[in-house]
Protein backbone atom coordinates (compact mmCIF):
# COMPACT_ATOMS: atom_id res chain seq x y z
CA UNK A 1 0.00 0.00 0.00
CA UNK A 2 1.30 3.65 -0.80
CA UNK A 3 -1.05 5.99 0.11
CA UNK A 4 1.46 7.79 1.75
CA UNK A 5 3.11 8.50 -1.89
CA UNK A 6 1.78 11.41 -3.81
CA UNK A 7 -0.70 10.30 -5.95
CA UNK A 8 0.29 9.97 -9.67
CA UNK A 9 -1.40 8.25 -12.49
CA UNK A 10 -1.00 8.10 -16.38
CA UNK A 11 -3.39 7.63 -19.21
CA UNK A 12 -1.14 5.62 -21.68
CA UNK A 13 -3.28 4.69 -24.74
CA UNK A 14 -1.70 3.39 -28.19
CA UNK A 15 -2.01 5.49 -31.38
CA UNK A 16 -3.32 2.86 -33.33
CA UNK A 17 -6.60 4.49 -34.44
CA UNK A 18 -9.50 7.20 -32.92
CA UNK A 19 -9.86 6.73 -29.37
CA UNK A 20 -12.71 5.29 -27.98
CA UNK A 21 -15.13 6.06 -25.90
CA UNK A 22 -14.28 3.86 -23.19
CA UNK A 23 -10.76 5.09 -23.65
CA UNK A 24 -12.19 8.65 -22.68
CA UNK A 25 -13.53 6.98 -19.82
CA UNK A 26 -10.45 5.88 -18.53
CA UNK A 27 -8.91 8.83 -19.04
CA UNK A 28 -11.55 10.77 -17.29
CA UNK A 29 -11.36 8.30 -13.99
CA UNK A 30 -8.26 9.02 -13.69
CA UNK A 31 -8.36 12.63 -13.63
CA UNK A 32 -10.98 13.09 -11.54
CA UNK A 33 -8.96 10.90 -9.26
CA UNK A 34 -5.93 12.71 -9.63
CA UNK A 35 -7.78 16.19 -9.10
CA UNK A 36 -9.97 14.77 -6.27
CA UNK A 37 -6.28 13.49 -4.26
CA UNK A 38 -4.63 16.74 -5.35
CA UNK A 39 -2.26 14.76 -7.49
CA UNK A 40 -0.76 14.21 -11.09
CA UNK A 41 -2.48 13.36 -14.76
CA UNK A 42 -0.03 11.79 -16.92
CA UNK A 43 -0.32 11.43 -20.59
CA UNK A 44 2.41 8.69 -21.90
CA UNK A 45 1.85 7.05 -25.55
CA UNK A 46 2.35 3.46 -25.89
CA UNK A 47 3.57 3.40 -29.03
CA UNK A 48 5.89 -0.16 -28.90
CA UNK A 49 3.90 -2.02 -31.56
CA UNK A 50 5.08 -0.28 -34.52
CA UNK A 51 3.27 -2.52 -36.96
CA UNK A 52 -0.56 -0.66 -35.58
CA UNK A 53 1.07 2.76 -35.47
CA UNK A 54 -1.53 4.65 -37.16
CA UNK A 55 -0.36 8.34 -38.57
CA UNK A 56 -1.86 11.39 -36.98
CA UNK A 57 -3.37 9.23 -33.92
CA UNK A 58 -1.00 10.80 -31.32
CA UNK A 59 -2.25 13.98 -32.40
CA UNK A 60 -5.69 13.17 -32.25
CA UNK A 61 -5.58 11.92 -28.71
CA UNK A 62 -3.90 14.62 -27.58
CA UNK A 63 -6.42 17.55 -29.26
CA UNK A 64 -9.78 15.13 -28.40
CA UNK A 65 -8.44 15.63 -24.54
CA UNK A 66 -8.24 19.23 -24.63
CA UNK A 67 -11.49 19.21 -26.24
CA UNK A 68 -12.89 17.59 -23.13
CA UNK A 69 -11.01 20.07 -20.93
CA UNK A 70 -8.56 17.17 -19.32
CA UNK A 71 -5.60 19.44 -18.98
CA UNK A 72 -2.65 17.25 -18.68
CA UNK A 73 0.20 17.91 -15.95
CA UNK A 74 3.15 16.04 -17.43
CA UNK A 75 3.63 13.77 -20.35
CA UNK A 76 3.24 14.34 -24.52
CA UNK A 77 2.68 17.71 -25.11
CA UNK A 78 3.11 19.12 -21.61
CA UNK A 79 6.57 17.46 -20.64
CA UNK A 80 8.10 16.46 -16.74
CA UNK A 81 11.56 15.49 -15.34
CA UNK A 82 10.52 11.86 -15.96
CA UNK A 83 10.23 12.00 -20.09
CA UNK A 84 10.49 11.35 -22.09
CA UNK A 85 7.17 10.06 -22.44
CA UNK A 86 6.87 8.38 -25.78
CA UNK A 87 7.40 4.44 -25.35
CA UNK A 88 9.17 4.27 -28.85
CA UNK A 89 11.60 6.94 -27.18
CA UNK A 90 12.56 4.89 -24.11
CA UNK A 91 13.37 2.22 -26.47
CA UNK A 92 16.90 1.82 -25.59
CA UNK A 93 15.53 1.60 -21.50
CA UNK A 94 14.00 -1.41 -21.55
CA UNK A 95 16.44 -3.79 -22.93
CA UNK A 96 18.24 -3.72 -19.65
CA UNK A 97 15.76 -3.97 -17.27
CA UNK A 98 14.76 -7.60 -19.93
CA UNK A 99 18.11 -8.83 -19.81
CA UNK A 100 18.03 -7.91 -15.54
CA UNK A 101 15.33 -10.21 -15.41
CA UNK A 102 17.15 -12.90 -17.60
CA UNK A 103 20.20 -12.44 -15.33
CA UNK A 104 17.93 -12.82 -11.78
CA UNK A 105 16.13 -16.06 -13.09
CA UNK A 106 13.08 -14.19 -13.79
CA UNK A 107 12.87 -14.25 -17.22
CA UNK A 108 14.77 -16.32 -20.05
CA UNK A 109 15.67 -16.20 -23.74
CA UNK A 110 12.87 -17.90 -26.19
CA UNK A 111 14.73 -18.96 -29.63
CA UNK A 112 11.77 -20.36 -31.46
CA UNK A 113 10.75 -19.64 -34.03
CA UNK A 114 7.00 -19.22 -36.08
CA UNK A 115 6.52 -22.30 -37.99
CA UNK A 116 7.84 -24.41 -34.55
CA UNK A 117 5.25 -22.16 -32.21
CA UNK A 118 2.86 -23.02 -35.36
CA UNK A 119 3.82 -26.63 -35.36
CA UNK A 120 3.56 -26.83 -31.61
CA UNK A 121 -0.44 -25.09 -31.79
CA UNK A 122 -1.13 -27.24 -34.34
CA UNK A 123 -0.62 -30.63 -32.21
CA UNK A 124 -2.44 -29.69 -29.53
CA UNK A 125 -5.43 -28.62 -31.44
CA UNK A 126 -5.12 -31.98 -32.98
CA UNK A 127 -6.09 -33.14 -29.97
CA UNK A 128 -8.43 -30.61 -28.54
CA UNK A 129 -6.15 -28.50 -26.67
CA UNK A 130 -5.27 -24.90 -26.39
CA UNK A 131 -1.46 -24.86 -26.66
CA UNK A 132 0.37 -22.29 -24.15
CA UNK A 133 3.86 -21.73 -23.38
CA UNK A 134 3.73 -22.07 -19.92
CA UNK A 135 5.71 -24.09 -17.02
CA UNK A 136 4.77 -27.47 -18.67
CA UNK A 137 5.77 -26.59 -22.15
CA UNK A 138 8.78 -24.66 -21.63
CA UNK A 139 10.28 -27.43 -21.14
CA UNK A 140 10.29 -28.97 -24.08
CA UNK A 141 10.62 -26.09 -25.86
CA UNK A 142 13.80 -23.93 -27.57
CA UNK A 143 14.59 -21.79 -25.11
CA UNK A 144 17.74 -21.32 -23.08
CA UNK A 145 16.31 -22.63 -20.14
CA UNK A 146 16.72 -25.65 -21.96
CA UNK A 147 20.89 -25.04 -23.39
CA UNK A 148 23.94 -24.52 -22.10
CA UNK A 149 25.11 -21.06 -21.44
CA UNK A 150 27.60 -22.05 -24.17
CA UNK A 151 24.57 -23.07 -26.35
CA UNK A 152 22.87 -19.54 -25.59
CA UNK A 153 25.59 -17.57 -25.84
CA UNK A 154 26.56 -19.03 -29.88
CA UNK A 155 22.53 -18.43 -31.02
CA UNK A 156 22.68 -14.48 -29.34
CA UNK A 157 26.54 -14.16 -30.91
CA UNK A 158 25.35 -15.45 -34.54
CA UNK A 159 22.60 -12.83 -34.26
CA UNK A 160 19.83 -15.98 -33.73
CA UNK A 161 16.28 -14.53 -33.71
CA UNK A 162 14.76 -14.31 -29.88
CA UNK A 163 12.45 -13.07 -27.53
CA UNK A 164 12.65 -13.01 -23.66
CA UNK A 165 9.63 -14.66 -22.11
CA UNK A 166 8.90 -13.85 -18.05
CA UNK A 167 9.53 -17.40 -16.28
CA UNK A 168 5.89 -17.58 -14.67
CA UNK A 169 6.02 -19.42 -11.44
CA UNK A 170 4.70 -23.20 -11.42
CA UNK A 171 1.47 -23.84 -9.62
CA UNK A 172 1.26 -20.67 -7.47
CA UNK A 173 -1.84 -19.09 -6.20
CA UNK A 174 -1.99 -15.63 -5.84
CA UNK A 175 -4.57 -13.49 -3.57
CA UNK A 176 -4.01 -9.87 -5.48
CA UNK A 177 -6.38 -6.84 -4.47
CA UNK A 178 -8.25 -4.95 -6.90
CA UNK A 179 -9.71 -0.97 -5.50
CA UNK A 180 -12.95 -1.75 -7.45
CA UNK A 181 -13.36 -5.50 -7.42
CA UNK A 182 -11.88 -6.46 -3.99
CA UNK A 183 -10.11 -9.52 -3.67
CA UNK A 184 -9.04 -11.54 -7.26
CA UNK A 185 -7.69 -14.95 -7.27
CA UNK A 186 -5.31 -16.47 -9.94
CA UNK A 187 -3.28 -19.57 -10.17
CA UNK A 188 0.19 -18.93 -12.32
CA UNK A 189 -0.30 -23.01 -14.01
CA UNK A 190 -3.06 -21.22 -15.71
CA UNK A 191 -0.97 -18.45 -17.26
CA UNK A 192 1.65 -18.23 -20.15
CA UNK A 193 4.71 -17.09 -20.42
CA UNK A 194 4.54 -13.96 -21.89
CA UNK A 195 6.68 -12.13 -24.47
CA UNK A 196 8.41 -9.22 -22.60
CA UNK A 197 10.52 -8.08 -25.26
CA UNK A 198 10.80 -8.23 -29.04
CA UNK A 199 12.91 -9.60 -32.22
CA UNK A 200 12.30 -5.99 -33.27
CA UNK A 201 14.08 -4.83 -30.16
CA UNK A 202 10.93 -3.23 -28.76
CA UNK A 203 9.63 -4.35 -25.75
CA UNK A 204 6.11 -5.15 -24.93
CA UNK A 205 3.14 -3.69 -23.32
CA UNK A 206 3.91 -5.72 -19.90
CA UNK A 207 7.25 -4.98 -19.85
CA UNK A 208 7.57 -1.09 -21.07
CA UNK A 209 4.39 -0.50 -19.04
CA UNK A 210 5.76 -1.76 -15.69
CA UNK A 211 9.20 0.01 -16.31
CA UNK A 212 7.77 3.52 -17.00
CA UNK A 213 5.51 3.37 -14.10
CA UNK A 214 8.16 2.57 -11.99
CA UNK A 215 10.17 5.20 -13.00
CA UNK A 216 7.59 7.45 -13.44
CA UNK A 217 6.48 7.07 -9.72
CA UNK A 218 2.95 6.09 -10.68
CA UNK A 219 0.53 5.51 -7.39
CA UNK A 220 -2.36 3.94 -9.03
CA UNK A 221 -3.39 2.23 -12.25
CA UNK A 222 -6.46 3.12 -13.17
CA UNK A 223 -6.97 1.13 -16.06
CA UNK A 224 -10.40 -0.78 -18.40
CA UNK A 225 -11.62 -4.40 -16.82
CA UNK A 226 -9.76 -6.07 -20.14
CA UNK A 227 -6.45 -5.84 -18.60
CA UNK A 228 -7.46 -7.73 -15.08
CA UNK A 229 -6.00 -10.80 -16.67
CA UNK A 230 -2.53 -9.43 -16.78
CA UNK A 231 -2.66 -8.04 -13.06
CA UNK A 232 -1.12 -11.52 -12.06
CA UNK A 233 1.88 -10.80 -14.49
CA UNK A 234 2.06 -7.40 -13.96
CA UNK A 235 2.77 -7.88 -10.06
CA UNK A 236 4.93 -10.47 -10.23
CA UNK A 237 6.88 -8.41 -12.39
CA UNK A 238 7.10 -5.88 -9.72
CA UNK A 239 8.11 -9.03 -7.22
CA UNK A 240 10.81 -9.74 -10.04
CA UNK A 241 12.17 -6.38 -10.50
CA UNK A 242 12.67 -6.06 -6.52
CA UNK A 243 10.17 -3.18 -6.42
CA UNK A 244 7.04 -4.43 -4.33
CA UNK A 245 7.19 -1.71 -1.68
CA UNK A 246 6.86 1.09 -4.44
CA UNK A 247 3.82 -1.23 -6.56
CA UNK A 248 0.92 1.04 -7.49
CA UNK A 249 -2.80 0.64 -6.32
CA UNK A 250 -4.87 -1.40 -8.97
CA UNK A 251 -8.57 -0.65 -10.20
CA UNK A 252 -10.01 -2.03 -13.03
CA UNK A 253 -12.74 -0.24 -15.26
CA UNK A 254 -16.30 -1.58 -16.00
CA UNK A 255 -16.51 -2.11 -19.42
CA UNK A 256 -19.15 -0.07 -21.46
CA UNK A 257 -21.94 -2.34 -22.85
CA UNK A 258 -23.96 -2.00 -26.14
CA UNK A 259 -27.32 0.10 -25.92
CA UNK A 260 -29.30 -3.51 -26.25
CA UNK A 261 -28.25 -6.81 -25.00
CA UNK A 262 -25.01 -7.80 -23.73
CA UNK A 263 -21.23 -6.97 -25.14
CA UNK A 264 -18.35 -4.72 -25.18
CA UNK A 265 -19.46 -1.39 -27.11
CA UNK A 266 -17.57 -1.52 -30.32
CA UNK A 267 -15.93 1.82 -32.47
CA UNK A 268 -18.42 -0.49 -35.47
CA UNK A 269 -21.51 -0.37 -32.92
CA UNK A 270 -21.60 4.04 -33.52
CA UNK A 271 -21.91 3.72 -37.11
CA UNK A 272 -24.30 0.54 -37.31
CA UNK A 273 -26.60 2.38 -34.58
CA UNK A 274 -26.22 5.88 -35.80
CA UNK A 275 -24.44 7.61 -32.81
CA UNK A 276 -20.90 8.33 -32.17
CA UNK A 277 -18.13 6.39 -29.94
CA UNK A 278 -15.52 9.02 -30.79
CA UNK A 279 -14.74 12.36 -29.13
CA UNK A 280 -14.15 13.67 -32.29
CA UNK A 281 -13.90 12.79 -35.82
CA UNK A 282 -11.65 10.84 -37.22
CA UNK A 283 -10.13 9.70 -40.80
CA UNK A 284 -8.31 6.20 -40.92
CA UNK A 285 -5.46 7.55 -43.14
CA UNK A 286 -5.04 4.40 -44.79
CA UNK A 287 -8.85 3.24 -45.63
CA UNK A 288 -10.18 6.69 -45.76
CA UNK A 289 -12.94 5.59 -43.62
CA UNK A 290 -14.66 8.27 -41.61
CA UNK A 291 -16.21 8.11 -38.09
CA UNK A 292 -17.95 10.75 -36.69
CA UNK A 293 -17.66 12.27 -33.33
CA UNK A 294 -19.33 14.07 -30.64
CA UNK A 295 -18.01 17.12 -31.53
CA UNK A 296 -18.94 17.26 -34.98
CA UNK A 297 -22.56 15.81 -34.19
CA UNK A 298 -22.86 19.15 -31.84
CA UNK A 299 -22.51 17.90 -28.43
CA UNK A 300 -20.90 19.80 -25.97
CA UNK A 301 -17.89 19.20 -24.04
CA UNK A 302 -19.37 19.35 -20.96
CA UNK A 303 -22.26 17.26 -21.60
CA UNK A 304 -20.17 14.75 -23.15
CA UNK A 305 -17.86 14.35 -20.18
CA UNK A 306 -21.09 14.19 -17.39
CA UNK A 307 -22.38 11.47 -19.36
CA UNK A 308 -19.12 9.51 -19.20
CA UNK A 309 -18.82 10.30 -15.48
CA UNK A 310 -22.03 8.49 -15.06
CA UNK A 311 -21.12 5.77 -16.86
CA UNK A 312 -20.20 3.19 -14.10
CA UNK A 313 -19.57 5.68 -11.59
CA UNK A 314 -22.13 6.52 -8.84
CA UNK A 315 -22.59 9.20 -6.89
CA UNK A 316 -24.82 7.98 -4.11
CA UNK A 317 -27.23 10.49 -4.92
CA UNK A 318 -30.38 11.36 -7.26
CA UNK A 319 -28.03 14.07 -9.03
CA UNK A 320 -27.34 13.61 -12.43
CA UNK A 321 -25.71 16.66 -13.84
CA UNK A 322 -22.54 17.87 -12.20
CA UNK A 323 -19.63 20.48 -12.98
CA UNK A 324 -16.08 19.09 -14.14
CA UNK A 325 -15.07 20.86 -11.03
CA UNK A 326 -18.02 18.93 -9.09
CA UNK A 327 -17.12 15.61 -10.41
CA UNK A 328 -13.48 15.95 -9.00
CA UNK A 329 -14.73 16.86 -5.61
CA UNK A 330 -17.26 13.92 -5.40
CA UNK A 331 -15.12 11.14 -7.50
CA UNK A 332 -13.68 7.93 -6.00
CA UNK A 333 -12.77 4.99 -7.38
CA UNK A 334 -14.65 3.36 -4.23
CA UNK A 335 -17.94 4.20 -6.11
CA UNK A 336 -17.15 2.72 -9.38
CA UNK A 337 -19.24 -0.22 -9.82
CA UNK A 338 -17.75 -3.88 -11.46
CA UNK A 339 -20.41 -4.25 -13.21
CA UNK A 340 -20.88 -3.07 -17.29
CA UNK A 341 -22.08 0.05 -17.67
CA UNK A 342 -25.15 -0.02 -20.79
CA UNK A 343 -24.63 2.89 -23.44
CA UNK A 344 -27.66 5.22 -23.66
CA UNK A 345 -27.59 7.41 -26.58
CA UNK A 346 -30.81 9.04 -25.56
CA UNK A 347 -29.29 9.91 -22.13
CA UNK A 348 -26.08 11.61 -23.72
CA UNK A 349 -28.96 13.44 -25.75
CA UNK A 350 -30.61 14.22 -22.45
CA UNK A 351 -27.17 15.69 -20.99
CA UNK A 352 -26.45 17.92 -24.27
CA UNK A 353 -30.10 18.99 -23.37
CA UNK A 354 -29.63 20.29 -20.45
CA UNK A 355 -26.27 21.48 -20.87
CA UNK A 356 -27.24 23.79 -23.97
CA UNK A 357 -30.46 25.21 -22.09
CA UNK A 358 -27.94 26.17 -19.27
CA UNK A 359 -25.44 28.16 -22.02
CA UNK A 360 -25.95 31.56 -22.07
CA UNK A 361 -28.08 32.95 -25.10
CA UNK A 362 -24.64 34.95 -26.13
CA UNK A 363 -22.55 31.95 -26.42
CA UNK A 364 -25.47 29.86 -28.73
CA UNK A 365 -25.88 33.02 -30.36
CA UNK A 366 -22.25 32.27 -31.88
CA UNK A 367 -22.61 28.98 -32.29
CA UNK A 368 -25.39 29.39 -34.39
CA UNK A 369 -23.82 32.09 -36.26
CA UNK A 370 -20.99 29.83 -37.22
CA UNK A 371 -23.64 27.49 -39.00
CA UNK A 372 -25.42 30.30 -40.55
CA UNK A 373 -22.49 31.39 -42.01
CA UNK A 374 -21.28 27.50 -43.19
CA UNK A 375 -24.96 28.28 -45.35
CA UNK A 376 -23.87 31.81 -46.11
CA UNK A 377 -26.56 33.64 -44.33
CA UNK A 378 -25.57 36.57 -42.30
CA UNK A 379 -27.93 37.82 -39.06
CA UNK A 380 -27.83 40.13 -36.61
CA UNK A 381 -26.51 38.89 -33.63
CA UNK A 382 -28.76 40.28 -30.95
CA UNK A 383 -31.46 39.15 -33.21
CA UNK A 384 -29.73 35.66 -32.67
CA UNK A 385 -29.55 35.83 -29.29
CA UNK A 386 -33.33 36.36 -28.74
CA UNK A 387 -33.68 33.49 -31.50
CA UNK A 388 -31.74 30.94 -29.21
CA UNK A 389 -33.64 31.90 -26.03
CA UNK A 390 -37.10 31.36 -27.95
CA UNK A 391 -36.21 27.87 -29.40
CA UNK A 392 -33.18 26.38 -27.04
CA UNK A 393 -36.09 24.66 -24.62
CA UNK A 394 -37.18 22.57 -27.61
CA UNK A 395 -33.60 21.82 -29.18
CA UNK A 396 -30.90 19.10 -28.05
CA UNK A 397 -28.45 20.86 -29.98
CA UNK A 398 -27.46 24.17 -31.78
CA UNK A 399 -28.41 22.31 -34.96
CA UNK A 400 -31.91 21.65 -34.15
CA UNK A 401 -32.19 25.37 -33.49
CA UNK A 402 -30.68 26.39 -36.79
CA UNK A 403 -32.92 23.51 -37.89
CA UNK A 404 -36.30 25.02 -36.85
CA UNK A 405 -35.23 28.27 -36.98
CA UNK A 406 -35.11 28.84 -41.01
CA UNK A 407 -38.51 30.65 -40.70
CA UNK A 408 -36.36 33.98 -39.38
CA UNK A 409 -34.03 34.09 -42.00
CA UNK A 410 -36.14 33.30 -45.17
CA UNK A 411 -39.72 33.82 -45.38
CA UNK A 412 -41.82 30.92 -46.00
CA UNK A 413 -41.97 29.58 -49.75
CA UNK A 414 -45.29 26.92 -49.51
CA UNK A 415 -47.25 26.86 -46.45
CA UNK A 416 -48.41 23.75 -44.85
CA UNK A 417 -51.38 21.90 -46.82
CA UNK A 418 -53.15 20.53 -43.95
CA UNK A 419 -52.78 24.02 -42.04
CA UNK A 420 -54.02 26.07 -44.82
CA UNK A 421 -57.12 23.58 -45.31
CA UNK A 422 -57.84 23.74 -41.56
CA UNK A 423 -57.74 27.24 -41.42
CA UNK A 424 -57.96 29.39 -44.03
CA UNK A 425 -60.99 29.96 -44.48
CA UNK A 426 -63.25 31.91 -47.66
CA UNK A 427 -63.21 35.13 -45.01
CA UNK A 428 -59.70 34.35 -43.99
CA UNK A 429 -57.84 36.61 -46.37
CA UNK A 430 -60.09 39.69 -45.09
CA UNK A 431 -59.75 38.75 -41.47
CA UNK A 432 -55.45 39.23 -42.40
CA UNK A 433 -55.95 42.23 -44.52
CA UNK A 434 -57.51 44.07 -40.88
CA UNK A 435 -54.76 42.65 -38.92
CA UNK A 436 -52.00 44.41 -41.27
CA UNK A 437 -54.16 47.41 -40.44
CA UNK A 438 -54.04 46.93 -36.49
CA UNK A 439 -50.36 46.04 -36.96
CA UNK A 440 -48.88 49.00 -39.05
CA UNK A 441 -50.60 51.61 -36.11
CA UNK A 442 -48.36 49.67 -33.13
CA UNK A 443 -45.23 52.02 -32.78
CA UNK A 444 -43.51 49.75 -30.45
CA UNK A 445 -43.50 46.83 -32.44
CA UNK A 446 -42.43 44.45 -29.35
CA UNK A 447 -43.87 40.98 -28.36
CA UNK A 448 -46.11 42.55 -25.56
CA UNK A 449 -47.12 45.99 -27.23
CA UNK A 450 -47.93 43.60 -30.63
CA UNK A 451 -50.12 40.79 -28.68
CA UNK A 452 -52.21 43.56 -26.88
CA UNK A 453 -53.00 45.72 -29.78
CA UNK A 454 -53.85 42.07 -31.45
CA UNK A 455 -56.57 40.78 -28.28
CA UNK A 456 -57.91 44.17 -27.99
CA UNK A 457 -59.01 43.63 -31.56
CA UNK A 458 -59.93 40.24 -31.41
CA UNK A 459 -62.23 41.17 -28.34
CA UNK A 460 -63.69 44.00 -30.07
CA UNK A 461 -64.76 42.37 -32.83
CA UNK A 462 -66.17 39.34 -30.67
CA UNK A 463 -64.19 36.47 -32.65
CA UNK A 464 -62.12 33.54 -31.14
CA UNK A 465 -58.33 34.10 -30.88
CA UNK A 466 -57.45 31.02 -33.01
CA UNK A 467 -59.37 32.17 -35.69
CA UNK A 468 -57.02 34.94 -36.22
CA UNK A 469 -53.58 33.44 -34.96
CA UNK A 470 -53.74 30.14 -36.74
CA UNK A 471 -53.50 32.06 -40.23
CA UNK A 472 -51.56 34.36 -39.10
CA UNK A 473 -48.99 31.84 -37.94
CA UNK A 474 -49.34 30.24 -41.49
CA UNK A 475 -48.22 33.67 -42.41
CA UNK A 476 -44.98 34.17 -40.71
CA UNK A 477 -43.87 30.60 -40.38
CA UNK A 478 -45.12 28.76 -43.15
CA UNK A 479 -46.63 25.79 -40.43
CA UNK A 480 -49.58 25.70 -37.26
CA UNK A 481 -47.05 25.33 -34.87
CA UNK A 482 -44.09 26.87 -33.22
CA UNK A 483 -42.73 29.25 -30.38
CA UNK A 484 -44.94 32.61 -29.20
CA UNK A 485 -45.98 33.98 -32.23
CA UNK A 486 -45.80 37.67 -30.93
CA UNK A 487 -42.18 36.83 -29.78
CA UNK A 488 -41.38 35.49 -33.35
CA UNK A 489 -42.39 38.76 -35.11
CA UNK A 490 -40.64 41.00 -32.26
CA UNK A 491 -37.96 39.62 -33.71
CA UNK A 492 -38.76 39.78 -37.59
CA UNK A 493 -39.50 43.13 -37.44
CA UNK A 494 -43.03 45.11 -38.32
CA UNK A 495 -41.71 45.76 -42.39
CA UNK A 496 -41.13 41.97 -42.84
CA UNK A 497 -44.23 40.73 -40.50
CA UNK A 498 -46.26 43.29 -42.71
CA UNK A 499 -44.44 41.85 -45.71
CA UNK A 500 -45.31 37.86 -45.30
CA UNK A 501 -48.81 39.04 -44.28
CA UNK A 502 -48.95 40.71 -47.56
CA UNK A 503 -47.60 37.84 -49.32
CA UNK A 504 -50.25 35.03 -48.09
CA UNK A 505 -53.10 37.20 -48.80
CA UNK A 506 -51.87 37.42 -52.57
CA UNK A 507 -51.00 33.84 -52.73
CA UNK A 508 -54.03 32.53 -51.22
CA UNK A 509 -57.16 34.78 -51.67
Amino acid sequence: MISDRKVRVRFAPSPTGALHLGGVRTALFNYLFARHNGGDFLLRIEDTDQTRYVPGAEEYIIESLKWCGLTVDEGVGAGGEYGPYRQSERKPLYKQYALQLVESGNAYYSFDSADELNAQRAAHEAKGETFMYNAATRKHMKNSLNMSADEVKALLDNGANYVIRFKMPENEDLLLHDIIRGEVHFNTSLLDDKVLFKADGMPTYHLANIVDDHLMKISHVIRGEEWLPSLPLHVLLYRAFGWEDTMPEFAHLPLILKPVGNGKLSKRDGNKMGFPVFPMEFTDPETGEKWHGYKEDGYLPDAFINMLALLGWNPGTEQEIFSLSELCEQFTLERVNKSGARFNPDKAKWFNHKYLVEKSDADLAVMLNELLAKDGISYDINKLEKICHLLKERANFVADIYNSSQYFYKAPQSYDEKGVKKFWKEGTPALMQELVGVLENVQDFTSPNTEEAVREWVTAKEMGFGKVMSPFRLAIIGAADGPHLFDIIEILGKKETLTRLHRIIDILR
